[in-house]
């Protein structure tokens, strides 16, 4: 099944060179030609195909279906490069995913792969430092050289950029939520006791306050309405996480410096209700330390297709510049 989709603006990425990029999901797959102009066309959303056999060889394998479809759709635009941003541990360097528990690799080759696949030369990264990166060069992030991008939904995935640049860390960076919340909290899937996101994502607000409650709940925007309608115990789930998430970013703060920090993702939907006790308590939390602004992100769910699409610009214009990839 194939969903079409709005593109985002037509000319937010300005002239360059004609690429295709394609954002990874452990559900979907984001896919996209981008001509000279900046055009964002046929932008669509398919299902990521997972093969616990071959898993890399796969998705890769679907990509290269993707591309020719988009190809045969506007005859006459020809891709000099392509991105694809995948998600888990991603090493930029060498093009090597080097784990993704939701696709199913361990240190799969997936640039080279990609670049046989797809005849083109591959620029391969991280979605979510994709979609930071994104952020900075033409969303929230603008005119901030340190910046931490927050994605805060299901769980919670970041980006740094500092200096300008986006920075990975060997692929380890950014990792925020699987930092330590709280040493007697829940288990984190990843295997760690108190991650930050079993207590601040979306997905760990419906699923702490449906356990506490015995009352089941689609989502975080839930267990808010019930704590502004004075259920103490959503207020304290809610609380918790605010609180949680306030003191994970008064440590990056004290660390890092940054002058924005970018929020995102579905916990972001909430709007003032988060910006504001969450500011109020980031306040609390510092005392000389440079207080970040705090920014709702501005591109959404394309922020990831976007940093994909300028990284195979970027690729692009080293390669015709005589520069090595």
């Amino acid at each position: 099944m194939m969903i079409e989709h709005p593109a985002p603006d037509a000319t937010r990425l300005g002239p360059g060179h004609a690429v295709l990029a394609f954002d990874v999901g452990g559900t979907d797959t984001k896919s996209a030609l981008v001509d000279a102009s900046g055009r964002v066309l046929g932008l669509r959303r398919t299902p990521t195909p997972l093969d616990s056999a071959d898993p890399a060889g796969t998705i890769v394998a679907s990509l290269a279906v993707l591309a020719r479809e988009h190809l045969a759709a506007v005859p006459g635009i020809v891709p000099v490069a392509a991105g694809v941003s995948v998600p888990g541990l991603v090493d930029e360097q060498t093009g090597v995913g080097m784990f993704a528990s939701n696709l199913g690799w361990r240190d799969a080759p997936i640039r080279s792969l990609a670049e046989t696949a797809l005849g083109l030369p591959v620029a391969f990264g991280h979605d979510v430092r994709a979609a930071g990166d994104a952020e900075h060069r033409l969303g929230a992030a603008r005119g901030y050289g340190d910046v931490v991008v927050l994605a805060i939904g299901t769980g919670i995935a970041s980006a740094l950029v500092l200096g300008g640049r986006p920075y990975a860390g060997g692929g380890f960076a950014g990792e925020i939520g699987h930092s330590l919340a709280d040493p007697l909290g829940e288990r984190c899937p990843c295997g760690a006791i108190g991650c930050l996101e079993t207590i601040a994502s979306a997905g760990a607000i419906a699923r702490r306050y449906s356990a506490a409650s015995g009352t089941p709940v689609g989502g975080a925007r839930e267990v808010l309405d019930a704590a502004t309608a004075g259920d103490p115990l959503a207020r304290r789930v809610w609380d918790d996480a605010v609180e949680a998430l306030a003191e994970a970013i008064a440590r990056l703060v004290a660390i890092l410096a940054p002058e924005a920090v970018v929020i995102g993702g579905g916990l972001a939907q909430a709007g003032p209700a988060l910006f504001g006790p969450l500011g109020a308590r980031l306040d609390a939390l510092l005392s000389f330390h440079r207080r970040p602004a705090l920014v709702h992100a501005e591109l959404g769910d394309d922020a990831g297709l976007l940093g994909t699409a300028l990284a195979a610009r970027d690729l692009a214009a080293v390669r015709r510049d005589g520069g090595a990839a």
